[in-house]
């Protein structure tokens, strides 16, 4: 699925550029960024292909081998396991090379990945459409829907932003920020302000603008667990008085370089909360990329988006094929 299919776009781009020739640009950069930043999750499989495969016999032993390197790349043992099965069923016995090993190795990663590419798109039925973003302290939250309210607002559409993450006075000035870089209204209060008290202003203040899309930041501290539950169902509880169907979306944002403890965070917000998709940060500095597979094969929740940086066009919409090809070195191909 092409970049252009996965946001809503206004009929001409900046400059009078069509729509298409606008997405374009901004794909093709990101992609390379996206290799890029997968550079170091790609040497860990790569390096292991070379010294496994050279035009090898795909036996017994060379798959309990590529496997035993999957689950070393964060790929998870579930994920790797279907992985190696589908090498069994299609080459088993074989003689490959580390290049068919490569692009098999990708085509079935993008099988997984496939079912999870799932775009966010704000429902003009339910406008504003609301994000509740979640998350533990560090993954990269506020940045998060700072990105996406620059993409957002780049497609035409109306963000606000609610700087709920009260405790951590960096975070809502840090919020007040991007607010000002992307031009989105951002509603805050004092320090320790009551979250939920916030999120429900935002929704009334969303409502009365005319916004498309109200983004609740919201606190992170996992140390107190009943307490940060706590707060997160009294903010969905307090907004839905005004609005049933509130939050349209929860996402949870996830900070690659946790490698397999992301698998553990899911297993705990989603406790604390209905998470409807998920977002992966810091790609470009983690050596554990492969985990992206292991949260897809375990939990099957959407992944909206991945980010590769710090700036605003860091943060796009994922793509199975692309990250599955840039994770075992190979380049990037169109969508479909």
């Amino acid at each position: 699925m092409a970049l252009r299919d996965l946001f809503r776009r206004r009929s001409e781009g900046e400059e009078g550029k069509p729509a298409e020739a606008a997405a374009a640009e901004p794909r093709q950069g990101f992609l390379a960024r996206l290799r890029q930043g997968l550079a170091r999750s790609t040497a860990r499989i790569t390096e292991g292909i070379g010294a496994l495969f050279t035009k090898r016999r795909l036996d017994d032993a060379a798959l309990e081998e590529l496997e035993e390197l999957l689950i070393g790349a964060d790929l998870g043992v579930a994920a790797s396991r279907r992985i190696i099965e589908g090498f069994r069923r299609t080459r088993f016995g074989r003689e490959v090379t580390e290049a068919e090993v490569r692009e098999a190795l990708a085509e079935e990663i993008a099988a997984i990945l496939a079912p999870v590419a799932v775009p966010l798109v704000p429902e003009p039925a339910h406008a504003p459409h609301v994000v509740l973003v979640v998350g533990v302290n560090g993954t990269g939250k506020t940045t998060t829907i700072a990105k996406l309210a620059a993409l957002w607002k780049e497609q035409g559409l109306r963000p606000m932003l609610v700087a709920g993450d009260t405790f951590r006075a960096a975070a809502v000035a840090q919020l007040r920020v991007w607010g000002e870089r992307t031009g989105c209204e951002v509603v805050a209060g004092a320090d320790g302000a009551d979250a939920a008290g916030l999120a429900y202003d935002g929704l009334k203040r969303a409502r009365e603008s005319g916004a498309d899309v109200l983004l609740i930041d919201t606190a992170g501290r996992l140390h107190n667990k009943a307490d940060l539950m706590a707060e997160l169902a009294k903010v969905v509880r307090v907004i839905r008085k005004l609005e049933p169907a509130a939050p349209q979306s929860i996402l949870l944002v996830l900070d690659a370089t946790t490698g397999q403890n992301a698998i553990q965070q899911v297993r705990v917000f989603r406790e604390m909360v209905a998470v409807t998709g998920l977002v992966v940060t810091k790609l470009d500095g983690s050596a554990k990329g492969g985990v992206v597979v292991a949260l897809a094969q375990e939990f099957g929740l959407p992944v909206h988006a991945v980010g590769v940086g710090e700036q605003a066009g860091d943060l796009r919409p994922f793509e199975a094929l692309a990250f599955a090809r840039s994770l075992v070195g190979l380049e990037p191909m169109r969508e479909a």
